[in-house]
């Protein structure tokens, strides 16, 4: 059913990009007096494009809020905004490696940009365990690896540039207002960076307990370590859980971490046998930046 649910999108929306185009593509030349239409697939994603698009840029966000982006189906209204969009900036979010394809194929004009290209993704630690074993160059070799690279400011310095220069290529007209508006960002970034950087360095207590395992590249920027209750959207069997009731004892965590896309039956389970408190902290929040924030006051509070 999921893929003759996909294959009616995709078809519809290649009849609409078939009808867009008869009215002929946008010149370079005619650029500085139009919008350039792009997707994006999270929200967080948005901010970093508008940041260096500023108002030559309209941003359209695939996967919606408190949706997953391990699982997220396009509708066929995105697919029809989709038809007349000009870039794609992918992330390397897990619905991406089945829906890249039919997106090209419904817009074959539309350039992807792959802003995670050259980033090596980390493997996600499967349990506290892997805390106190040192892992060889084969061992992770297998693991699943972590999405969640716009949780680190550094890393979102290196997709910026991979964002400016897919902007400057399709639109060169305003090829100065993008570096001017990237150079702004990168700096902006420095100094939330160096901001979180402060606030962190002095924890106490450098372990968090999450739910899912989104926060992996956040805490390893600031010398933290994450204590995931699930992997690979599992939720822990009888006896994982008796093991994190006792991690969360042993480091006095007073807290765990979830998100609204997930389940929060596990995590009230083993607050309640700590006497931990839940905290949001949705790794999709559109307000980026307000949220690393928020996810280091409570880090440093707890």
């Amino acid at each position: 059913m999921h893929e003759v649910r996909k294959s009616i999108i995709t078809a519809l929306a290649v009849c609409i990009g078939m009808a867009f185009c008869c009215f002929g593509p946008i010149r370079a030349s005619d650029r500085a007096s139009e919008t350039l239409h792009v997707f994006v697939s999270i929200p967080p994603q948005a901010r970093f494009v508008k940041a260096i698009g500023g108002g030559h840029v309209d941003v359209s966000v695939m996967v919606r809020p408190e949706k997953s982006p391990a699982s997220y189906e396009p509708s066929p209204r995105q697919m029809t905004t989709l038809a007349r969009s000009e870039i794609y900036f992918a992330i390397g979010v897990p619905f991406e490696s089945s829906w890249l394809e039919n997106f090209a194929t419904a817009n074959p004009d539309m350039r992807i940009i792959h802003t995670e290209k050259g980033l090596a993704k980390q493997p996600i630690r499967r349990s506290h365990e892997d805390e106190s074993r040192r892992e060889g160059p084969e061992k992770g070799k297998d693991r699943i690896k972590d999405p969640h690279i716009w949780l680190s400011p550094p890393l979102v310095m290196l997709q910026a540039r991979r964002i400016l220069a897919g902007l400057c290529a399709a639109d060169p007209a305003n090829r100065a207002d993008y570096r001017k508006n990237y150079r702004a960002f990168i700096q902006h970034l420095a100094a939330l960076d160096a901001e979180l950087m402060q606030q962190l360095e002095t924890v106490s207590n450098p372990r968090f307990m999450v739910y899912h395992p989104s926060w992996g590249y956040f805490a390893d920027a600031y010398g933290l370590r994450q204590i995931p209750i699930e992997v690979a959207g599992k939720a822990p069997k009888a006896r994982k859980v008796k093991e994190l009731i006792k991690t969360a004892k042993h480091y006095e965590l007073r807290q765990i971490f979830v998100q609204p896309q997930f389940s929060t039956r596990q995590a009230r389970i083993i607050a309640k046998e700590i006497g931990a408190r839940l905290v949001a902290a949705d790794p999709l929040a559109k307000n980026w930046e307000h949220n690393l924030r928020t996810v280091a006051e409570a880090i440093k509070n707890q």
